[in-house]
């Protein structure tokens, strides 16, 4: 590929938004820390240096060498980048004196500059820095401003650099799009050639080139990722696929027997494994949600490396592992801070001597989707809400015993099915119902109960890095509760999670 857009990250929370944006204008684009910029540039057409935590005033702030970057390619610097090119070369940065957060306007924007093109004077921006430009770089000339901000975008004389402020990547500008597709189009040249279709037929041939004759085997787990990369391998090497579907005992009700239905009817070579008692039986008196996610995953790879040796001469190991997951493991601070622990990218134990071919690596969980269509994956299977890896281990709160994940099972299928029924389902980005380890009073007929309380959990997202509750109709709701407390014995109370990501995460667990 000649058009690839390189983006340096250095810190950003936005640094994912910014690709997002890059890959919705149809063009390719990587993340790199700022501390590994690749060496060979030959097949980037732009540069966008993020915004960061760091101060350019500080100790400890990013100082690339970006040598063979600058006068060479076209640069759009956000935020930090923008004040990183003015302390560094003859301008001046400096505490800001109001606080520069949040919406503002653009009061003036210099005429018939390209970056600008189909801006309008008023515009608005978002701005996140407490340090601001004073005066510009060298040879710098200034290209707009807002009423409190003088110095909020410029380009350098003689080169195509250019400097903005506030964050074209963030919804609440509202030209941000406009804005990169000036800089990434008309400005660098850049083809919108990033599209499913190409995609699908790229990365067919390269798996031919890679693979060859050699056998691979994937662990299919019903979701979207590893589907998609299934029927993408399927399609390069066809009977060479060896795909092994485990039941962990942990899946939502008669998931094991209608997913592997569905993966048979589409031609995949899928064996199933059911292997819920040795699941169960290594989650006996775990109660600590690491402990059980541990405990999960190393059964896992057991069961799977057994499967795998009834599998002769397999060279490679095909997993679902998508963008995010790899820009994690690369940080520019190294992994974040562990929330919970998943898959490592790319990672296996020592004893399973097989080679990693990860096909949707780089791809967001929106582009996974629309692969998916582009290869008739059925609009059901891509429609389905994320299930986490653990299964329902980590939405029962406390110990794992064979009651409770039956329990859980049926509160789960009438919540989804409920979803479904009243046309929810499709509104909704995942959801889910999670057994807590408390009993409450209740009375039903003239008894008193003291039985298990469910809680309901249903989020709206676009990739689960954030995520707000949905408000439910109160009607779905009274009747989900009602068919759960008289259907599922050993529940009394039902209760709705109306807690957003952040503070809250996703699952409970």
């Amino acid at each position: 590929m000649q058009n690839n857009v390189l983006i340096l990250d250095f810190g950003s929370q936005y640094t994912q938004l910014i690709a997002r944006r890059v890959r919705e204008l149809n063009i390719y684009c990587e993340i790199h820390p700022f501390h590994k910029i690749p060496e060979d540039l030959s097949s980037f057409k732009a540069v966008v240096l993020s915004g960061s935590p760091f101060s350019v005033r500080g100790e400890d702030a990013p100082h690339p060498d970006l040598s063979n970057i600058r006068g060479k390619l076209p640069i759009l610097a956000v935020c930090y980048g923008a004040q990183y090119f003015a302390h560094f070369h003859g301008g001046e940065v400096a505490p800001s004196n109001i606080r520069e957060y949040g919406r503002a306007n653009l009061s003036v924007i210099k005429d018939n500059e390209v970056l600008f093109e189909n801006i309008k004077e008023n515009s608005q921006v978002w701005m996140s820095h407490s340090d601001t430009i004073k005066d510009l770089p060298t040879n710098a000339v200034r290209l707009a401003s807002t009423a409190d901000v003088l110095n909020v975008a410029y380009r350098i004389d003689g080169e195509e650099t250019y400097a903005i402020q506030f964050h074209p990547e963030v919804y609440h500008t509202t030209d941000g799009k406009q804005l990169l597709e000036n800089f990434l189009v008309k400005i660098a040249g850049t083809a919108q050639s990033w599209t499913p279709g190409a995609f699908v037929d790229l990365t067919i041939h390269e798996l031919r080139e890679k693979i060859g004759d050699d056998k691979v085997v994937l662990g299919l787990s019903g979701g979207v990722d590893s589907s998609v990369a299934a029927v993408l391998l399927h399609q390069a090497i066809g009977k060479n696929l060896y795909c092994i579907f485990v039941n962990n005992g942990l899946l939502r009700k008669n998931e094991f027997e209608s997913v592997l239905h569905q993966y048979k009817d589409m031609g995949l070579n899928v064996k199933g494994v059911d292997a819920s008692a040795r699941f169960l039986e290594a989650l006996k008196g775990l109660s600590d949600p690491e402990l059980k996610r541990k405990a999960i995953g190393n059964t896992f790879i057991e069961v799977f490396d057994d499967e795998a040796h009834e599998i002769s001469n397999v060279t490679y190991l095909a997993q679902g592992t998508i963008y995010p997951d790899v820009i994690e493991s690369v940080s520019v601070n190294g992994p974040s801070v562990t929330i919970k622990s998943h898959h490592n990218v790319g990672g296996l134990p020592d004893f399973m001597k097989l080679k990693i071919v990860e096909p949707l690596r780089m791809l967001f969980k929106d582009e996974v989707r629309r692969v998916g269509k582009e290869l008739g994956i059925d609009k059901d299977l891509l429609g389905r809400h994320p299930f986490p890896g653990p299964g329902l281990a980590i939405r029962i709160l406390g110990d794992i015993t064979e009651e409770k994940v039956r329990i859980l099972q049926e509160v789960d299928h009438i919540f989804i099915q409920g979803l479904r029924d009243w046309m929810l389902y499709d509104k909704v980005w995942q959801a889910g119902a999670m057994l807590l380890p408390i009993q409450s009073v209740g009375v039903m007929g003239d008894e008193r109960t003291y039985e298990q309380v469910v809680a309901l959990r249903a989020v709206e997202s676009t990739d689960g890095m954030t995520a707000d509750w949905v408000n439910l109709p109160y009607e779905f709701l009274q009747k989900t509760s009602n068919t759960i407390i008289n259907r599922v014995k050993g529940v009394n109370r039902v209760v709705y999670d109306i807690s957003s990501k952040p503070p809250a995460t996703i699952e409970w667990e």
